[in-house]
């Protein structure tokens, strides 16, 4: 019999909204929904549905005009500024769709900046840079510019730095939107590999239904509201 595993987020009742002037643009209403440890999960929905904004909120980017998101049991929404922001440095992972690479770094340097954050020695970030780097089959790369990589490879070293700190939660936006298919194809074969080997827990907004075909559980969003 499958264990049920916890739930790593939970989402409670989450609105958000947006001013332009006097004008209130409500993205998100009344979202509540669980994301297991361990869970691939996609989001998925039309251009303005809230997706992005969602993915923001849980990885404590943005707050939520009311409702609450625990992660890791933490209410990260009664967090002060200067807390969210400790918060998501050991907490979250980052993968964007064009990468977001110090184009002056190496793959190694690239990789080891979160770690500048930690108390680390030379030689434990070094350890670490290579074991992430070897994980996402970059050891040969390590002196490379992002310029001298090609998207994909550019795309795997974003993930490395991603998980380069062992975080909770690795949020992924669009992530194979700059990718050919192929490329595109690689990118989310490791993505599914952190989860099955390593226990990762990824949350990966996304327009294609390819992409969303690898998750283990898809949620629609529609005009802020969560339609499946």
């Amino acid at each position: 019999m499958k264990i049920a595993k916890s739930p790593i987020v939970e989402i409670r009742n989450l609105s958000k909204s947006y001013r332009r002037g006097n004008l209130v643009i409500p993205v998100l209403n009344g979202i509540t929904f669980d994301i297991a440890e361990g869970e691939f999960l996609a989001l998925m929905g039309p251009s303005g549905s809230g997706k992005s904004t969602l993915l923001n909120l849980i990885a404590g980017i943005d707050k939520a005009d009311s409702g609450a998101i625990r992660v890791g049991g933490v209410d990260i929404s009664l967090l002060s500024e200067t807390e969210l922001s400790a918060w998501r440095a050991a907490n979250v992972g980052f993968i964007f769709q064009f990468y977001n690479l110090m184009p002056v770094l190496t793959a190694f340097e690239n990789v080891e900046l979160p770690l500048l954050l930690t108390g680390l020695s030379r030689k434990e970030r070094r350890e670490h840079v290579e074991m992430v780097l070897g994980m996402v089959n970059l050891s040969d790369r390590l002196d490379h510019y992002p310029s001298q990589l090609s998207g994909g490879q550019q795309q795997r070293v974003a993930i490395a730095r991603a998980v380069v700190t062992d975080p909770a939660i690795l949020v992924a936006d669009e992530p194979t939107g700059d990718l050919d298919r192929v490329s595109a194809e690689d990118i989310l074969a490791l993505m599914a590999r952190l989860v099955q080997e390593f226990g990762k827990t990824i949350i990966m907004v996304t327009h294609d239904p390819r992409a969303a075909e690898k998750a283990h559980v898809i949620k629609h969003l529609e005009k802020g509201i969560l339609a499946g």
